[in-house]
């Protein structure tokens, strides 16, 4: 059986991300097992004053449950196995854990970029993004650029 890890955080861009793997040719494909980590949105550290522990927990499993109820279906269809788990600690940790767990496996990260932030690695090889704390400074430049020569 073929295990794949996959990283998501969005569930159009992973179905996206993962749509090449889903439209192979089912005739000379082996069964897949599918080990889906949901990557919830980080809470900034001062909604502590207004959330307990318990809460921000309940609602990491119910963001992670609509998530995995919009992808699973569609590997389903397949008649591949899935296996849902809500990320915890850092992803190159978790990888290992699940590697170790599951044997070899193929891994995926589905998770969306996001303007102006750096991705957890998911694996020790994976290629790091440019050094990204240029971005948003680059941007309101160019940005103050064009005004300035909009208002001439």
């Amino acid at each position: 059986m073929d295990n794949i890890i996959a990283y998501v955080d969005d569930a159009e861009y992973a179905l996206h991300q993962l749509a090449p793997m889903l439209n192979e040719a089912s005739g000379a494909r082996q069964p897949a097992q599918w080990i889906l980590v949901a990557c919830p949105p980080r809470m900034s550290r001062h909604i502590n004053k207004w959330v307990n522990h318990t809460a921000r927990e309940n609602w990491r499993n119910k963001w992670s449950d609509k998530l995995f109820k919009l992808i699973t279906p569609r590997l389903h269809v397949r008649g591949d196995k899935v296996i849902t788990l809500l990320s915890s600690g850092p992803l190159l940790e978790m990888t290992q854990e699940l590697q170790l767990k599951y044997g070899t496996a193929r891994v995926l990260d589905a998770r969306r970029p996001k303007f102006g932030q750096d991705l957890q690695p998911v694996t020790p090889d994976q290629p790091q993004g440019q050094d990204s704390r240029w971005t948003v400074p680059g941007a309101v430049a160019g940005m103050a650029a064009f005004l300035v020569l909009a208002s001439e």
